[in-house]
C-alpha cells in the first residue's frame, strides 16, 4: 500500500503550527478504539492512515481469526511484525497496531526510531463493555472473556507505559479522545523532531480524563 495516496476524509483543523515529524502509532489493548480514533486523527491532520491488522489481512488473504485458527500465534505475530516494519517505512502518516504488537521487541525499536507511540488507555469495565459486543477477538477465545482480558491488562499495561503518550479514555464520544490525542501530541517535544535528531529519549505525557 502506497500512504501517500491514501487519506482519510475528514476536516484538516489542527493546533495552530502543529505539524508531527514522525509517524503516530497508536498502541494499546482491544477496544480501546485504535482503529476508529486514527482515522479521526488521521483526518484531523491531513495524513494518511493504515491499520497494521487490514494489512495483515490483505497480506494474508485471511481474517486475524482464521490466521490464529489455521497457522497459530506465532505466525500472526511474525507477520505482524514484518507488516509494521513496511508501514513504518512510508511517508508521515497515523498507524493503528494491533493489541499484540507493541509487546514485539523489535517492534517497539522500530517504532521508537521513527514513529511517536501513543497508548490509549482504559479500564477493564471499558474495554469489556466494547469487546463483548463483538465475537472475533481470538485471544478471548480460550477462556472466560473479562479474564483473559484482565489478564491482558495487567501483563501489557506496563509494557504500553513506555509510550511517549498516554491518554486515557472512556465512554465519552470519539472527538473528545481524538481532541485529547491531538493536544497531548502537540505538547510533545518528541513528535516535533525528526527521527535520529534527538539527543536522547523524552519523558511520556500523560492526559487524564
Amino acid at each position: 500500500m502506497n500512504l501517500q495516496t491514501r487519506r482519510t476524509a475528514g476536516t484538516a483543523a489542527q493546533p495552530q503550527g502543529f505539524a508531527p515529524c514522525r509517524k503516530i502509532v497508536l498502541v494499546g489493548l482491544m477496544g480501546a478504539g485504535k482503529t476508529k480514533i486514527g482515522r479521526r486523527l488521521a483526518g484531523r491532520l491531513n495524513l494518511p492512515f493504515a491499520d497494521s491488522d487490514s494489512e495483515i489481512e490483505a497480506a494474508a488473504g485471511e481474517t486475524i481469526e482464521e490466521i490464529f485458527r489455521n497457522r497459530g500465534e506465532s505466525v500472526f505475530r511474525d507477520g505482524e511484525r514484518r507488516v509494521i516494519a513496511r508501514l513504518l517505512a512510508q511517508p508521515i502518516h497515523v498507524l493503528a497496531t494491533g493489541g499484540g504488537a507493541f509487546m514485539d521487541p523489535a517492534t517497539r525499536a522500530l517504532i521508537a526510531r521513527s514513529g511517536v507511540a501513543v497508548w490509549l488507555r482504559a479500564d477493564l469495565d471499558v474495554l469489556f463493555a466494547r469487546v463483548a459486543r463483538r465475537g472475533n477477538r481470538p485471544l478471548l477465545q480460550q477462556g472466560d472473556p473479562r479474564a483473559v482480558l484482565a489478564e491482558l491488562i495487567e501483563r501489557r499495561h506496563p509494557i504500553y507505559a513506555e509510550a511517549d503518550i498516554t491518554v486515557d479514555i472512556g465512554e465519552g464520544p470519539p472527538e473528545l479522545t481524538t481532541n485529547r490525542v491531538i493536544t497531548a501530541l502537540a505538547g510533545c517535544a518528541r513528535a516535533l523532531r525528526l527521527p535520529g535528531s534527538e539527543p536522547g529519549s523524552a519523558p511520556g505525557s500523560e492526559i487524564e480524563q
